[in-house]
């Protein structure tokens, strides 16, 4: 019989003088938190809630189930963690609000580009050239398609389509990621100018991988996805999606960590439509706050993805902006770090008017003057 603990927030605040103190700022960005539940769960059924607030946290957790105090403390700490930004080349990344990361896929069968950038590397080009004037914090490429379905590419293409333009993505002056799953693409990557890897595998394809992201020191991306083989979406048998997500989370990042990997330099991405049904997509998106318990940053994608499609009268990848920027802000309100898009412009737009509501926030109008 085994127990886990989840601090879950399940009241957020427009300001902390709202709540006359009493709530927190999640990982320390632009969003509070005043009401959470700590959930118990036992051999994969949740056997107890107890609702608390910051004042009421310390007494919770010491009426919580024998051994689970530790727990409790170290998932309270992580849900108010302030990130140290992401140093990417001559770029630093700030964490303490979101940032937009923009989408370069150079492959032939991407589901939303077509293979347009990697037939024509001078419109890649500039395509990240006015992503990056639109607003893009960092720009990440991939050079294999990971949709349902997908063939497996070899890596010696794959690093055929990345370095190119890794290298023009550099001479702008870009932070770049590169989203991959193969160490010799990671590492030829970063040859070339890359600063950050995303893995869709969590370092779990290539068993080199997590030596040759310990060895460079640079910072990575740790995506949920189910399959362990080729198909990344195979496998996916949850007892409760969201505790599983977050458990295999927590796994993945001591692993990178017992691995050589900087705790500081892992960020965290629940791999919204990998191995995930439309309830189970929304049921992940509508708990995002709970991440933060893990410690570390956050990504987000789940732009111009199916989920939306399947709500929208099965639109088309490119007719998908409205529900794309819907689920950004989603993410936002959720407190999440990264946000990665295909649509830049729309995305940091939304952000900026985002941002300035929430600033707003921060001044009660209930005590302004007449």
């Amino acid at each position: 019989m085994s127990e886990r603990l989840y601090l879950v927030p399940i009241g957020l605040a427009a300001s902390p003088q709202a709540e006359d103190g009493d709530a927190v700022r999640l990982a320390s960005g632009l969003v509070f938190a005043h009401r959470f539940a700590a959930i118990v769960r036992r051999d994969g059924r949740v056997v107890g809630r107890h609702p608390f607030t910051p004042r009421t946290a310390a007494e919770t957790f010491a009426r919580l189930p024998s051994g689970l105090g530790d727990d409790a403390e170290e998932q309270w700490a992580g849900l108010r963690t302030a990130h140290p930004p992401l140093q990417m080349g001559d770029r630093t990344i700030r964490l303490d609000q979101p940032q937009v990361a923009g989408i370069l896929n150079v492959t032939p069968d991407s589901f939303s580009d077509g293979g347009k950038f990697l037939d024509r590397p001078e419109d890649g080009a500039a395509h990240a050239a006015a992503m990056l004037e639109a607003g893009a914090a960092l720009v990440d490429i991939g050079g294999e398609s990971t949709r349902p379905g997908a063939r497996a590419v070899w890596e010696g293409d794959e690093i055929a389509r990345v370095v190119p333009a890794v290298e023009y993505c550099r001479q702008m002056g870009a932070a770049i990621s590169v989203d991959t799953r193969r160490a010799a693409v990671m590492a030829a990557a970063l040859d070339g100018g890359a600063h950050m890897i995303n893995d869709v595998s969590a370092l779990r394809h290539d068993p080199q991988s997590a030596e040759v992201v310990a060895a460079r020191g640079c910072p990575v991306v740790l995506m949920h996805a189910p399959g362990s083989a080729e198909d990344l979406h195979a496998g996916c048998d949850y007892d409760n999606v969201v505790f599983d997500v977050f458990d295999w989370l927590a796994a993945r990042r001591d692993a990178a960590v017992a691995s050589g990997i900087a705790r500081e330099r892992i960020v965290l991405d629940p791999g919204i439509g990998f191995g995930k049904t439309l309830v189970e997509n929304l049921a992940l998106i509508n708990a995002l706050p709970l991440f933060h318990a893990l410690g570390q940053p956050l990504m987000f994608g789940a732009s111009r993805k199916r989920m939306i499609g399947a709500m929208s009268n099965e639109a088309a990848a490119h007719d998908r902006l409205g529900g794309s920027v819907a689920l950004a802000l989603q993410a936002m309100d959720a407190g999440v770090q990264l946000i990665r898009v295909h649509d830049v412009a729309e995305t940091v737009q939304a952000r900026n008017v985002w941002r300035g509501l929430r600033d707003a926030a921060l001044t009660d109008f209930s005590n302004l003057p007449d």
